[in-house]
């Protein structure tokens, strides 16, 4: 559904207007909104990963067994891919189609370490202090990545790989995905590691927040 949405918007957005920043905003908008729904509604089951860097903190913190990292990546690849494939199907494009948006650069890939570092922070610092916002805190940090990093945001390994197959408005060249994903996964860590000696593990607990 994240997918569905981040490509499917793009489209509908592109579709609508030769305005870019319009459509930039067409395809924000969606994002966070889906973003508040889906990790609401699944946060209970799954602890809302839909991020493998995401995983990756939380197994490297050891609130995630690792026998479970690699079956979480696996389904959070095959759901991206899935809801790439659902957005070409309802907007009838071709099942999948290689991206040719170009995005490349030191910038680029100095936005997406800052998106993920940023997203990792709130979400850690999220559930610790602020556990019933997380939806909202995630949905909102999104919508604000999209306009103040260079990269539009894309933050996710698994949402990388989707759109790569997607030569639509919010497409990557599958030439520049890797380079996208080194970024987020360094920026993760870097969150992970400050993070650790800022902020602590855990919900606060009643005695730390008397």
């Amino acid at each position: 559904m994240l997918v569905a949405t981040v490509v499917g918007s793009g489209i509908m957005a592109d579709r609508l207007t030769d305005d870019t920043a319009l459509a930039l905003l067409g395809n924000t908008l969606p994002t966070g909104a889906i973003l508040v729904v889906v990790i609401s509604v699944l946060g209970p089951i799954s602890g809302a990963h839909f991020n493998p860097a995401m995983s990756l903190v939380f197994a490297l913190r050891r609130e995630l067994p690792f026998a479970e990292l690699a079956p979480y990546v696996a389904a959070q690849i095959l759901g991206a891919v899935a809801g790439a494939v659902a957005a070409h199907l309802m907007f009838e494009l071709p099942i999948v189609e290689a991206s040719t948006h170009v995005r490349t650069g030191g910038g680029q890939w100095f936005s997406e370490a800052v998106a993920t570092f940023g997203l990792v922070m709130v979400i850690l610092a999220g559930v610790r202090f602020q556990q019933a916002a997380v939806p909202w805190l995630v949905g909102l940090y999104i919508t604000a990545a999209y306009w103040f990093t260079a990269s539009t945001s894309f933050a996710n390994p698994a949402v990388t790989i989707a759109r790569a197959l997607t030569d639509t408005f919010s497409g990557i060249r599958p030439l520049d995905a890797p380079a996208f994903i080194i970024a987020q996964l360094a920026g993760a860590l870097i969150a992970m590691a400050l993070a650790g000696w800022l902020i602590g593990r855990g919900p606060v607990s009643a005695k730390e927040s008397v």
